[in-house]
């Protein structure tokens, strides 16, 4: 069939006006790069702005903070403004600060209220490790047990996880409610408009892990009412290894008064008298809690112009249809291997693809010997990305026929079936 073959992929690129974008990184050399919703890949922009951000320091020294291009002083809430659009924030609703597990901490401190039998905290046994460790260690910083208040919803098949049996569990003790928007396995988009309007009809706070949604699928967070969220940026946002998160407050909850304070959550206006009593900022800025990274933000403003240029829908757009490409592939190519589909086949999954396999880790290893770059995860998953600001069709026409040579010649063979150090 015509769009099995090369020259369909490389008509699909001519025909994508975002096809530019893709000179606008730096390609590991001879490599087909599929792991941006782990690492996504350096840009010239945000080299140009960590550059720029560097200089000021060389040349202005303590200056920096207040002159130049991008004073430091100002510099979370600036790039917090420049998130906004992407997860439907308002004015003031979005600061970039801190890392996905330390703001999820001051979210949780400030949010998680226990009271009469209001105590229990509503999760779920597919989120990723590091927001469970939060949780557990909040529950216990209040004198609770987590084996008992903290419930983990059951996923059905070990991939998925039915938003009716979140529902269901929003009962009368529970105090809060913390969820992925993506589950970063099988990439499974939750219905996070449904979800918060149910924790909101029973005035429970709610919140969302959007480490894998963000700058991969559209949010409305202001519009749905949703209390809170936090995400990385060093994913589909590509602002390098370690660099800067951010959470959303709404603005219904702008004075409330953060969890754990600290001098940077004050208003700008007066952080510098140095009074020990706080005078927090009055929207999401109150829940810094220290001096900005302004190094590891530095790139992310770069990162985030392309954003502003193309939108999220546009965005969106292209990479459901790159991973509609990879699945139509992969149905025809593979079906005889043995692989099964993880993720979601409708418009229901995130930018990434999940393909499980009994010798995931070495075809993993096979893969990157050949010049493409997957993810392993635990115990058998396969995960491809294709992003849309630096991926082609034809990128994943390759993808998928390496896989197939791979498969077809057992190359996999040669190598140990367990994970590396990073999976």
């Amino acid at each position: 069939m015509t769009q099995h073959t090369l020259s369909h992929a490389l008509e699909q690129d001519r025909q994508d006006e975002l096809a530019s974008y893709k000179n606008e990184f730096y390609m590991p050399a001879d490599t087909i790069y599929m792991d941006g919703n782990s690492l996504g890949l350096l840009s010239k922009r945000a080299e140009r702005t960590l550059l720029e951000l560097l200089n000021s320091w060389k040349t202005l020294g303590i200056d920096g903070w207040t002159e130049g291009e991008h004073p430091w002083f100002y510099l979370s809430e600036q790039v917090g403004e420049k998130m906004a659009p992407l997860v439907g924030g308002m004015q003031g609703e979005v600061i970039a600060t801190g890392s996905t597990t330390t703001n999820l901490h001051q979210l949780v401190s400030s949010f998680y209220k226990p009271d009469g039998i209001k105590t229990k905290i509503l999760a779920d046994e597919l989120n990723f490790p590091s927001d469970i460790y939060a949780l557990k260690s909040q529950l216990r910083l209040k004198g609770y047990d987590p084996d008992e208040h903290l419930i983990r919803i059951k996923s059905p098949d070990g991939r998925y996880l039915n938003e009716n049996d979140i529902i269901e569990a929003m009962t009368e003790e529970v105090a809060l409610v913390v969820l992925p928007a993506v589950l970063y396995r099988s990439g499974q988009v939750l219905d996070m408009e449904r979800l918060t309007k149910a924790a909101n009809d029973r005035h429970i706070p709610i919140g969302f892990d959007l480490c894998h949604s963000i700058g991969a699928v559209e949010h409305s967070l202001h519009k749905w009412g949703t209390d809170f969220a936090f995400w990385c940026t060093y994913k589909h946002l590509n602002g390098g290894p370690g660099s800067v998160g951010g959470l959303f407050i709404h603005e219904k909850h702008f004075g409330k008064a953060p969890g754990l304070a600290g001098w940077f959550g004050s208003k700008k206006e007066s952080q510098f008298e140095m009074d020990h009593r706080m005078d927090p900022a009055e929207d999401a800025g109150a829940f810094q809690i220290g001096t900005p990274h302004v190094l590891s933000l530095a790139p992310v403003i770069g990162s985030l112009e392309m954003f502003e240029e193309i939108g999220m829908a546009k965005v969106r757009e292209k990479s459901l249809a790159l991973t509609d490409y990879m699945l139509e592939l992969i149905k025809q190519e593979l079906a005889e291997f043995g692989f099964t589909i993880g993720n979601p086949i409708d418009n229901t999954r995130g930018g990434h693809l999940l393909l499980e396999h009994v010798e995931a880790a070495r075809i993993c290893k096979a893969l990157k010997e050949d010049g493409i770059i997957p993810d392993f995860r635990t115990p058998n998953g396969i995960r491809l990305a294709p992003v849309a600001l630096y991926n082609s069709f034809e990128d994943v026409w390759h993808t998928v026929q390496k896989l197939k040579v791979i498969m077809d010649e057992k190359r996999y063979e040669k190598f140990e079936n367990k994970r590396g150090v990073v999976a």
